[in-house]
């Protein structure tokens, strides 16, 4: 059997890749992604930083330490930190998504690197290299095999986020090829997350972003004290892609093979919504329609084309993507957020708290919703939103969306990030000076020390 393995792994590959980047050669279009991503993980952190399962994550916690929870005043180890603000970042489903995972990189691999650099090498440059190194594992690794992860019943956030946290604390952390290896093939063991939340809207999705970037740090730290992993991880017979994806043939090559010269992160899309990435289209297509003055109470059906993939998430069972049984299961439930959309112009962080979900007017709105599986949508590559409303004259209104704004071919802007910082740090209760100042020591964090002290409570 030992002769069946491989001279030279996936991840021994990747591993010397990672090593061999020196800190300031990122592209510039890199640097400011990764920029916009600590500004939006930092203001995400802060919104959620009051609500129940951000105190129940932080109250679970025994391991007080030295490191920061972003918008609170107890520390915690740099694992902890990263769990509670990876829960927190990840919590409001608001953080940004690469198009070809699905998958949310800044909410794992921020908080981890944040911390560790905090905590072991508060150096901006490194912690910079450090998360587009991790940002760039995360994504790349959710396009070896496309839906797969999903199809078996497993969140590639947390999946591949351990993994990517793991090879970014790596970078971060000045960690040589063997020991990025290892961390890997440790953090492999580390890897978890399945998605029954969605049959009640548990919390525990929530959680998997903070999961993974706490497992990355305890991986990288493991493998620099010599603790030994499997090389073999990725591709072996009981390797990450065995065990989550029921598969070892994957295109590995769209891990490893471009690495460092080409960066995928440059393509993360920022959600304009707080919702599951694959709805927000037609949230848009629905405010669209509503813009052109037709009225809830006229239209008798509503018909969406949607992608097979994201059937089992987002739209079934269709009577409680119709009527979610509490606020999180609403952000997974398409045809209530559509109509949520339609009856309120929009869908904000508003949209999901124990009154809103009750409203009679989208709930009437959003039983009138089905859907049929169209064969050639383009997802994961794209996602494409579609209503077609018979009203009750006879007569047919249509709206379509080829992509996701916020994402490759609609970006943000910087001022648009900006503008959602704020957003987010007055809805955690943040006064404005508080967001400016944050933002000030944000804007020269990667240039200069780790030093987030100013970012607590």
């Amino acid at each position: 059997m030992t002769s069946e393995l491989p001279k030279v792994s996936v991840a021994e590959t990747l591993a010397a890749k990672i090593a061999g980047l020196k800190p300031g050669v990122l592209p510039a279009s890199s640097t400011q992604k990764c920029e916009d991503l600590l500004i939006d993980v930092i203001g995400l952190c802060v919104t959620a930083r009051n609500e129940d399962y951000v105190q129940s994550a932080i109250a679970g916690c025994d391991d007080d330490g030295p490191c920061t929870v972003i918008g609170h005043k107890r520390t915690l180890t740099a694992a902890g930190a990263a769990f509670v603000n990876g829960t927190a970042a990840h919590g409001e489903d608001f953080d940004d998504t690469f198009e070809g995972g699905p998958v949310h990189a800044g909410a794992v691999i921020v908080p981890a690197v944040l911390a560790a650099c905090e905590r072991h090498n508060p150096d901006g440059r490194m912690a910079l290299t450090g998360i587009a190194v991790g940002t760039e594992v995360l994504c790349r690794l959710s396009v070896v095999v496309p839906k797969a992860v999903h199809k078996s019943g497993f969140h590639p956030t947390a999946v591949f986020g351990a993994m990517g946290a793991a090879a970014g604390v790596g970078a971060a952390l000045g960690l040589n090829a063997k020991q990025i290896v290892d961390a890997l093939g440790i953090a492999g063991s580390m890897a978890g997350g399945i998605i029954e939340y969605l049959a009640e809207g548990a919390w525990t999705k929530r959680m998997h972003a903070g999961w993974a970037a706490q497992s990355g740090i305890r991986a990288a730290l493991l493998a620099k004290a010599g603790f030994v992993g499997p090389r073999t991880v990725f591709e072996g017979v009981h390797g990450l892609f065995n065990g989550f994806a029921h598969t070892t043939k994957g295109d590995y090559e769209a891990l490893t093979g471009d690495f460092g010269a080409s960066w995928v992160t440059d393509t993360l899309a920022f959600k304009p919504y707080p919702c599951g990435t694959m709805a927000q289209p037609y949230i848009d297509c629905a405010r669209r329609l509503a813009a052109r003055g037709i009225a809830a109470e006229d239209i008798s059906a509503i018909l969406c084309e949607v992608a097979e993939g994201t059937v089992h998430r987002l739209w079934e069972p269709l009577a409680d993507k119709q009527r979610p049984r509490n606020g999180y299961a609403a952000k997974f439930a398409v045809p209530y957020l559509l109509a949520s959309g339609f009856v309120h112009g929009g869908v904000g962080l508003g949209a999901f708290t124990e009154s809103a979900i009750r409203d009679e007017k989208v709930l009437a709105l959003a039983a009138k919703v089905k859907f049929v599986i169209d064969p050639d949508n383009p997802y994961p590559n794209n996602y494409t939103g579609h209503i077609k409303a018979t009203l009750k004259d006879g007569s047919v209104v249509e709206d379509r969306q080829p992509y996701l704004r916020g994402g490759a071919q609609e970006p943000l802007t910087r001022q648009d990030v900006t503008d959602k910082f704020a957003l987010n740090a007055q809805h955690g209760g943040w006064s404005k000076s508080q967001g400016d100042a944050a933002l000030k020591l944000l804007a020269g964090l990667y240039g200069g020390k780790i030093d987030i002290l100013s970012l607590r409570e």
